[in-house]
């Protein structure tokens, strides 16, 4: 009757945690999403919380209303799954050969791949490179394939490829798959929980850039929804209304931010649901098992 007592009174203190836990997490995003439906005199007044106050979809009219901003929309889909395919099949190539013991060049790849993850080459011979040898800018290769092998997830994958039995990988060869039919019909679906785990990573990454494409793409046209709402919000600030004040133009800009976090990080958050479960599973054979 004790351990009973006393386990009912652990899930009670471990929901109540919990429920803080929920509550801290999810209170600047319920801010950010109030604040976008609050008019700007709220805001600028501090009257905001996590309820809208003087409720007004104005903004969202304002940014929505653009034909722009579907076209921006469209170009960060593209790049965001193009860029994420190549990262993650990129990545799995990579990490599946570094995983074999029996390789002996792993033990000059290895460091090498790490090396990467400390020191780059700084962000001007990078532009060079990108701009002048491989004659990539004002193109999405320019910010799709510099950053698409991390060193941080193929270490991540390669151990979670380690993780997964020999025997598996014998008994596919011994019914007459060879090394392109392991990797690829065996290997490959035992790993959806790492797959998923790096699709994120990689997904959250190229979705939310800005800066490469501000370096790099020198067309507008070619810009991600990132750029496009940065942009807003420059233009905002320094140019509210003709005439503005600079008290109007901080309230409209604090509107103008708020719903532009939101259009951006509501797609992640999304799609987060439906691969939550690989997500979690990924992170903890990924990073414990070796």
């Amino acid at each position: 009757m004790d351990t009973s007592v006393s386990y009912r009174i652990f899930r009670v203190f471990n929901a109540i945690v919990m429920l803080l836990v929920v509550l801290v997490t999810l209170y600047p995003f319920l801010y950010l999403v109030a604040q976008s439906f609050s008019s700007e005199a709220a805001i600028y007044a501090g009257k905001v919380s996590i309820f809208p106050v003087e409720f007004t979809s104005a903004t969202y009219q304002l940014i929505l209303g653009k034909p722009d901003f579907y076209r921006y929309y469209g170009n960060t889909i593209l790049y965001s799954a193009l860029g994420t395919f190549i990262a993650v099949f990129g990545t799995a190539v990579l990490a599946y050969p570094l995983s074999k013991e029996r390789l002996r060049l792993n033990k000059f790849f290895i460091p090498f791949v790490l090396f990467t993850m400390y020191f780059s080459g700084g962000l001007i011979p990078n532009f060079i490179l990108i701009s002048k040898t491989l004659h990539m800018r004002d193109t999405m290769w320019a910010i799709i394939i510099p950053g698409a092998i991390s060193a941080f997830n193929v270490i991540l994958m390669k151990t979670f490829f380690a993780s997964l039995p020999n025997e598996v990988e014998e008994a596919a060869k011994v019914d007459g798959l060879g090394g392109y039919g392991v990797f690829f019909r065996i290997i490959l679906p035992l790993s959806k929980p790492i797959l998923a785990t790096i699709t994120l990573f990689c997904i959250v990454g190229i979705w939310n850039n800005w800066f490469g494409p501000a370096l790099y793409l020198q067309s507008k046209e070619k810009w991600p929804v990132a750029l496009y709402l940065r942009q807003i919000i420059d233009s905002t600030v320094s140019t509210a209304e003709v005439g503005a004040s600079a008290e109007s133009s901080a309230q409209i800009a604090a509107t103008i931010k708020s719903a532009a976090m939101v259009l951006t990080s509501l797609p992640i958050i999304c799609i987060y649901p439906f691969v939550q479960k690989y997500f979690v599973q990924g992170m903890m054979i990924g990073s414990v098992k070796g």
